[in-house]
């Protein structure tokens, strides 16, 4: 938590409301909570991750799944979810989403 708070320049209280409302996420599964750098734009949460980890996470999709779907490259889309968001693929990149829940 300390690196993501000096990461975005904010209080340790914002950034845990960051991550409670779903404009970032994050995963333990390495022993300490860690949000992929990959997240960020700009010292700033990629303002395209809320509405698709909400759409995941309706879908029932765990944290790590989330992130592990984010980062690996979808093959109907023809890279990594999340490469598509930060070329501003949003609306395909939720709409391939949807179809998993």
């Amino acid at each position: 938590m300390p690196d993501l708070v000096e990461a975005l320049g904010e209080p340790l209280g914002r950034v845990r409301r960051l991550i409670d409302e779903r404009h970032l996420i994050g995963s333990t599964r390495t022993g300490v909570f860690a949000v992929p750098s990959v997240f960020l734009v700009d010292g700033a949460p990629l303002s395209s991750l809320r509405g698709t980890v909400n759409v995941l996470q309706d879908a029932g999709f765990s944290a790590d799944e989330v992130i592990d779907w984010l980062l690996e490259e979808e093959e109907s889309i023809g890279v990594a979810p999340i490469e598509a968001l930060l070329r501003g693929r949003k609306s395909e990149v939720r709409r391939v989403a949807q179809t998993l829940a």
